[in-house]
């Protein structure tokens, strides 16, 4: 909604980490804005190759993964969430040395996800994260943002919700926001 509105007025979006996801930084990406959000590390097992990174790495040209045995991870298929499927051939995979930090599949076959918007997502977390206005802009966040989230929830009760309903809440959050601009205000006069 807000973004219909003010799209032409909003250069860019600072957001939290669990925003990241390749929907929302196509959205962004595709109405000319710049995202600026943390570095959020892959949640992969302790122990196990890591999906986007130097160890399983993506080719863009052949639509592969390449494991880090040199063994090819070939397009299979894409699911109905928008997931592209990648997998390993079970014969390269079942003599690998590397098998234990690879998989724990008992047909001896890696198996790799992903989503077909993947290409936004890895602009704003390889490309947007490491520019100097990054380093500049998103730190600002912390001092404005998380402040007022963190006053509302210690001094206004915004911590649990005593009502039910999501409008009743939803009138519950704008009264106390509204309360909190209206103190702001009065600390500057």
């Amino acid at each position: 909604m807000l973004s219909k509105k003010y799209k032409d007025q909003i250069k860019n979006i600072c957001l939290d980490a669990g925003y990241v996801t390749p929907a929302i930084c196509k959205t962004i990406l595709e109405n000319n804005q710049k995202m600026y959000a943390p570095y959020k590390r892959p949640m992969t097992k302790k122990g196990y190759f890591k999906k986007n990174s130097y160890e399983m790495v993506y080719d863009e040209g052949y639509d592969c993964y390449l494991c880090p045995n040199d063994k090819v991870l070939e397009y299979s298929t894409t699911n109905k969430s928008g997931y592209k499927v990648y997998k390993s051939n079970p014969k390269d995979c079942e003599s690998c040395p590397l098998k234990e930090k690879c998989t724990q599949s008992k047909n001896h076959q890696k198996v790799l996800t992903r989503h077909v918007w993947e290409e936004y997502h890895e602009e704003v977390m390889d490309e947007i994260r490491h520019t100097p206005e990054w380093k500049e802009i998103y730190p600002i966040r912390k001092e404005s943002i998380e402040r007022v989230f963190g006053d509302c929830k210690e001094q206004h009760n915004l911590r649990y919700t005593r009502l039910r309903g999501l409008q009743k809440n939803q009138h519950q959050a704008l009264m106390i926001f509204a309360c909190h601009n209206l103190k702001r205000m009065a600390r500057w006069r």
